[in-house]
């Protein structure tokens, strides 16, 4: 088995083998020294409320544990290797099937995106509409301390984010049924009648 060297190190005769321990010291590690981009808190916050929020409807640890490390791949130098050593096959899954593969243009990128987590496992449609839920509260408390300007902190612009997160919202209505999905839906409305 390949060794592996995070700046923490899991010693497996230790009690440490929880999986969701080990998927907070990948992600805090990971994640070290970045910040949001509607704001300047440390970036570790949003997995973590991604995880809170998947934590309060009591999914399996697996899909908390993806929740933290749903943008590792994307955003970090984390390699998918150590993910699956870590913390298994099934978070791996789930995390490959909500992370955006940057090589594409935006909107391909985008609709690649809604097609992995159509054919993803369910674990990856709980990490995805908590992840847009998360995204858009940030949004609206940022947006009431920045006003209108927050919008051109987003590549594409307010109307090319709703587009992607309606896209979402379509299909996980079709393909999915949990509470999250109109919490998602009624944070969108308020998001779509910001200025």
């Amino acid at each position: 088995m390949q060794e592996l060297t995070p700046k923490w190190s899991v010693d497996n005769k230790s009690n440490m083998n929880n999986i969701i321990e080990k998927s907070v010291r990948l992600a805090f590690s990971a994640h070290e020294g970045q910040t949001r981009k509607t704001g300047n808190l440390p970036y570790i916050i949003h997995p973590f409320m991604v995880a809170l929020k998947l934590a309060k409807y009591d999914f399996p640890d697996s899909v908390i544990a993806a929740a933290l490390m749903h943008d590792v791949i994307e955003d970090t130098d984390l390699q998918e290797d150590v993910i699956r050593a870590e913390l298994g096959e099934e978070v791996l899954e789930i995390v490959k099937a909500v992370t955006n593969d940057d090589s594409l243009p935006w909107e391909e990128k985008k609709k690649k995106y809604v097609e992995s987590v159509r054919h993803g496992p369910e674990g990856a449609k709980a990490v995805a509409v908590a992840d847009k839920i998360h995204n858009i509260e940030s949004l609206l408390i940022a947006h009431s301390a920045q006003g209108p300007g927050v919008w051109q902190k987003f590549n594409r612009g307010k109307e090319q984010k709703l587009w992607f997160e309606n896209e979402v919202l379509s299909m996980l209505k079709a393909t999915w049924s949990h509470p999250l999905i109109e919490e998602y839906e009624n944070l969108l409305e308020q998001e779509a009648n910001l200025e």
